[in-house]
């Protein structure tokens, strides 16, 4: 797929905690603005002073899976509204790490939200709002696992989560890869931090 428009990109960044997206976002932002584009960074939950607070709760207080997933999807509004589609109008690029394909693996298939119950809560908040283009980085749970646990920080509430929750979580990754196949790049992020930096600038470049 080869995306042109006028109006701006909207890329996300997808993989399960321990793949390696907080050493790859920054490259993918650096790599579109040595290319002369106008780049908005954001995050997911996050991107607003109240998706931030909302962040805070979502990664330190217990709460039931279908509070999770709707606060995800309240700070999401926000971004949406407030960040995302007034960027892309202005024709700036977005990047993203993370978006709405996280709560489908995360609060779906890892935590038991039916799929058809986050969709309809998607398209009520973005409705017509889909990537141009995803990069997953691909890791194996137990490869993820060990990397968390070589982390000198404290573990957040997703990242305590047993390896058969992450391994729930990167299946339907790969499902949803497969199934939008030409919005979907998938990186095996297994390799050195190096490879795999220019395996996604080289992928990011094609699609452009």
């Amino acid at each position: 797929m080869t995306i042109s428009r006028s109006r701006g990109l909207f890329i996300t960044l997808e993989g399960i905690d321990g793949a390696g997206k907080s050493s790859q976002f920054d490259a993918m932002v650096a790599e579109l603005r040595s290319l002369g584009r106008s780049v908005v960074a954001t995050r997911e939950p996050g991107g607003t002073p109240l998706g931030e607070s909302l962040r805070e709760l979502l990664l330190t207080q217990d709460m039931s899976t279908s509070t999770e997933a709707l606060l995800v999807f309240a700070a999401r509004q926000e971004h949406v509204l407030k960040v995302i589609e007034p960027a892309l109008l202005r024709g700036h690029d977005v990047v993203c790490d993370r978006f709405t394909d996280a709560t489908l693996a995360y609060q779906g298939a890892g935590k038991g939200i039916p799929r058809d119950r986050l969709e309809a809560l998607a398209y009520w908040v973005h409705p017509g709002l889909t990537p141009d283009l995803t990069v997953l980085l691909d890791v194996p749970a137990a490869t993820a696992a060990q990397r968390l646990r070589a982390q000198s920080r404290q573990a957040d509430r997703f990242e305590r989560e047993p390896e058969e929750f992450f391994t729930r979580v990167r299946e339907q990754y790969l499902e949803l890869a497969r199934e939008q196949a030409d919005r979907w790049c998938v990186i095996d992020a297994s390799r050195e931090l190096g490879e795999v930096r220019q395996d996604i600038l080289q992928n990011l470049k094609k699609r452009l």
